[in-house]
């Protein structure tokens, strides 16, 4: 794997990203907007509702937005063969694989400070932890996505098939994670499922960093959630073929 060629593979994504205006708003405005629909919703409600599942979302949303984002565009450049000539290059499956995580871990930070600060500046959320700490765990879910999604792309030939794999790859974490039911009133079949989510543990983090100061579960669940994230571009790296001798 070749630093100079993982961030020219990142580039090249960068630059495509930029000229895409759309999926450049779907991944940047799209989070914060959702995130004020929620507060919009939960407003005249009583009892702090935003201040119960804002952190939930605040890391729900970005894990989603680049799920369904970098599974589209990497069945893409699958499809129209793109891919194949890159790898006819001297270019090896980290280098094409990094180069993504690279790209869309860039637009990650990007997104998740715009997320927290629409969150915490002008929706009134109240963090008792770190507020910089609020933006590793969202940069954590949004890499997390990245790489499902980077998996995902290897077993759709379309991309309304890519599309596809949301509900059996993202719902069933959104349901089992706990943002709804506490997942130690979920009956015990469904509290294990949950206990080998990583959205789970994205969700935990966010929690705990809103109710308390302390930052010592919050990195074994940071932890955990980047492991699920390099497993799954491992994972993905094993699906990249070579074509071309």
């Amino acid at each position: 794997m070749s630093p100079r060629l993982t961030f020219a593979v990142a580039s090249r994504v960068l630059v495509q990203l930029r000229r895409d205006h759309r999926t450049l708003a779907m991944l940047l405005v799209l989070p914060c907007l959702l995130i004020s629909l929620l507060w919009w919703m939960l407003h005249d409600l009583p009892g702090d509702r935003f201040q119960t599942f804002g952190p939930g979302l605040l890391a729900m949303f970005p894990f989603i937005v680049m799920f369904l984002v970098t599974s589209v565009t990497t069945l893409r450049e699958r499809s129209s063969g793109t891919l194949e000539r890159l790898l006819a290059m001297p270019l090896g499956k980290g280098d094409f694989l990094g180069g993504y995580a690279v790209a869309f871990g860039l637009v990650a930070i990007a997104q998740s400070l715009l997320a927290v600060g629409t969150s915490i500046g002008l929706l009134g959320l109240d963090v008792e932890g770190a507020v910089w700490l609020l933006v590793v765990v969202a940069v954590s879910d949004a890499l997390l996505g990245t790489a499902l999604g980077l998996f995902v792309s290897a077993f759709a030939r379309t991309e309304f098939q890519a599309v596809q794999f949301m509900p059996a790859v993202v719902i069933p974490q959104i349901l089992l994670c706990g943002l709804f039911v506490p997942r130690a009133a979920l009956p015990d079949v469904l509290e294990a499922i949950s206990d080998v989510l990583p959205l789970s543990y994205a969700i935990d983090a966010m929690t705990t960093l809103v109710d308390s100061s302390d930052a010592g579960d919050v990195w074994a669940d940071v932890a955990v959630v980047l492991a699920f994230a390099v497993a799954g571009l491992a994972v993905g790296a094993a699906t990249l073929r070579r074509r071309t001798p």
